[in-house]
């Protein structure tokens, strides 16, 4: 019984704009008909300059019109202009609506005498003397209990003079007109993102703004995914800022899904309609960003900041790190010499090296951060970002299973960080470490970035600060307790196996990430990402198996070519896929019914585990084709058999092939036709040319 009341509904609603198209036609009159007129505000107008026209609609009484975002499936007003060579009109200027409770929200709508400002800018060839004529087709909808489509055509002609002169008959009904249409103002600041399923836009308002209280606010959004603030929405302060939340509008009346856009605009009000405080603010069209970073609670935050530590006290098992802590604190040592408090002032220094350096790498990550304005998570929404950091990932793991390495020298700078000399020698040497330290911390920077990007900025530089500590705590300790040096593990082999089993974390998200982007571009298509990765690890091993100092520079500027070459196919192979085919699922019914609707049809008798059909998907179907088949109508239909089915088997057998890949064009009113195992772009750009009529002639 409940969806009885809901489904009257859904049909009073059809029923209006239903009962619009056998109401009053376009341009006729009667009891209920709108009287609509094409004002200017110019007598005359001037080469070059603009002017302002209104479209003034005076409704019956008791029936509206509609603002841009009528709220609902009703039409909005809509000008479409006919002017001389050279003329050009400029969007309308929408006034505030009204919010007025419907069936499925708010709508927002004119009641009364509405006026639509339209600037119309003239060119400069006029010539003072002459006339013009301007003509304009209009065409509205007014709503009541139900719904009339009206429309009207208008013819207006205006003197050219060597200087505009207005008219002063229209002086106070244009005056009235601009008093009603919201103007931006740009000193605000805005920004707009999405929060827990529905958007926020967040305003800043310049130092020294007075403005009605937050709760006396209202939203009137220009995009139908949104609802107005009214309609659900709520309003809060975070100091001068106002955080506006609006409610997602998701599906229409129909049950049909809404689709996000990327933009956010609409008019804010603030005050009671006619009280002295009240004003109407337009909000230009603001990008809809990545939600801003939220500060995580103390027991949030501490297995970051636990992490991070533990990552940075992993960095001195490195093999380019671990051989400089003895060397160094034995520097600290002889620097000293017995004195503990000297020693251990050699050690805070270095560690304020180290933390200084990872404060100005912190800083510039930051800084890049805020420059693209992104939030981690919300740009895993983007198959590019996911491939890149996929890659990352991968090449770095290869690098930490020693198939080759970054910073071959770093080995040798203890010697070069032992020469330091004095307290300012022992900083210096802090930032040395960090800098030394960094070609074999990348993997570990890369996933604390993971980490630490989405934090707010205190928070993100406390991670990284953790970082630094755990990289400088074996220095402070060994500063304050030199004796435990003989407790260290002697440098060797241990420290390649321990680097080699961090690849194998690295590689684990590599792989998760290749998990990620495989959902974004399609099972489908995951053969190119593997066969890239594949080529990127043969660069990798060739760089660092001949690109060696001791080889021959013929040998390295060879090895060097190839690798790049490799890496550059391999990024190619593992780049999203362009917009492709549109395939259907295939069944013996669709295609009857696409020959009986005379469209010939494409089949591709396919599976995942088939590589010829893999590299027919990857070299066939070129953008040339693709707009081919959609000039030719064909409609392209995928039989795949990736698990078994007896029916596609059946129609193979049909056909005479018992193995795929198996491509078949049919057209109607001719024999079917089985293209070679491998395919071309330009065998089926000649097939499609030849066997195919132009669309809508096919034989019947």
């Amino acid at each position: 019984m409940t969806r009885l009341p809901t489904f009257l509904l859904a049909i009073a609603a059809i029923a209006a704009p239903a009962r619009a198209q056998f109401a009053t036609p376009f341009g006729a009159a009667n009891a209920t008909s709108t009287t609509a007129t094409l004002i200017s505000e110019a007598q005359t107008i001037a080469p070059g300059k603009p002017f302002t026209l209104a479209l003034q609609l005076k409704h019956p009484a008791g029936w509206h019109s509609y603002y841009l975002n009528s709220g609902g499936v009703e039409n909005s007003p809509a000008i479409e202009w006919k002017l001389p060579a050279g003329f050009s009109a400029g969007p309308i200027q929408w006034p505030v609506p009204t919010a007025k409770d419907g069936f499925f929200g708010k709508s927002f709508v004119y009641a009364g005498s509405p006026a639509l400002l339209v600037d119309i800018t003239a060119p400069a060839t006029l010539q003072a003397g002459e006339t013009v004529t301007l003509s304009a087709k209009a065409t509205w909808q007014i709503c009541a209990e139900s719904c009339i489509n009206e429309g009207q055509e208008f013819t207006l002609s205006l003197p050219v003079a060597a200087s505009a002169v207005a008219d002063p008959a229209q002086a106070a009904f244009f005056s009235q007109a601009r008093s009603r249409i919201p103007t931006a103002n740009p000193a605000w600041t805005l920004r707009a993102y999405p929060a827990a399923g529905n958007f926020v836009l967040r305003l800043s308002p310049p130092a020294g703004t007075t403005v009605a209280q937050a709760q006396a606010l209202d939203f009137i959004p220009n995009e139908r995914f949104l609802k107005s603030l009214s309609d659900g929405g709520k309003v809060s302060r975070d100091g001068s800022d106002w955080i506006v939340t609006l409610q997602r509008n998701a599906v229409d009346f129909n049950n049909q899904a809404i689709p996000v856009g990327k933009t956010l605009s609409g008019i804010l009000l603030g005050g009671k309609p006619g009280a002295p405080d009240a004003y109407a603010m337009r909000i230009p069209e603001v990008k809809i960003g990545p939600p801003p970073a939220v500060p995580l609670s103390l027991l949030q935050l501490l297995p970051i900041l636990g992490g991070m530590l533990l990552g940075g006290l992993i960095l001195n098992l490195m093999p380019c790190v671990f051989p400089v802590i003895g060397l160094k604190i034995m520097g600290f040592v002889q620097q000293a010499g017995d004195e503990r408090g000297k020693i251990m002032g050699h050690g805070l220094l270095f560690a304020l090296g180290v933390l200084v350096s990872f404060g100005v790498l912190s800083g510039i990550l930051f800084a890049g951060r805020a420059a693209a304005d992104i939030g981690w998570g919300y740009q895993l929404q983007f198959p590019g970002v996911v491939l890149g950091l996929m890659l990352l990932m991968f090449v770095l793991a290869l690098n930490l299973f020693g198939l080759f390495e970054i910073g071959t020298a770093a080995t040798s700078v203890g010697g070069k960080l032992q020469s330091q000399q004095g307290l300012a020698g022992s900083f210096c040497s802090g930032v040395l470490a960090t800098i030394v330290a960094t070609p074999c911390s990348a993997p570990f920077l890369g996933a604390a970035i993971g980490a630490a990007i989405g934090l707010p900025a205190v928070q993100f530089f406390a991670a990284f600060a953790a970082m630094a500590i755990g990289l400088a705590l074996p220095y402070l300790i060994l500063s304050a307790f030199p004796h435990l040096l003989r407790l260290l593990p002697r440098p060797g082999p241990w420290m390649v196996s321990f680097k080699q089993a961090m690849s194998f974390l690295l590689f684990a998200t590599a792989g998760y990430l290749l998990w990620v982007y495989g959902g974004q571009i399609g099972l489908e298509y995951m053969l190119g990402p593997v066969f890239g990765l594949c080529l990127i690890a043969m660069a990798g091993w060739i760089y660092g198996r001949w690109f060696l100092p001791h080889l021959s520079r013929a040998t390295r500027r060879t090895a060097l070519t190839l690798a790049l070459a490799f890496a550059a196919g391999g990024l190619l192979l593992a780049m999203p896929p362009k917009a492709g085919l549109k395939w259907e699922p295939w069944s013996p019914t669709r295609v009857d019914q696409l020959l009986e609707q005379g469209r010939p049809v494409y089949i591709d008798f396919t599976a995942q585990w088939c590589l010829t059909c893999q590299l027919n998907k990857k070299l066939a179907y070129s953008p040339a084709v693709i707009a081919l088949m959609k000039a030719k109508n064909i409609a392209a239909l995928k039989a795949d058999k990736t698990n078994p089915s007896p029916e596609i088997e059946a129609k193979l057998q049909e056909l005479g092939r018992t193995a795929i890949p198996v491509n078949v064009l049919l057209v109607p009113g001719k024999a079917a036709i089985v293209a070679p195992e491998l395919l071309s772009a330009a065998y089926l750009t000649d097939l499609f040319t030849k066997e195919v009529p132009a669309a809508g002639t096919a034989e019947k």
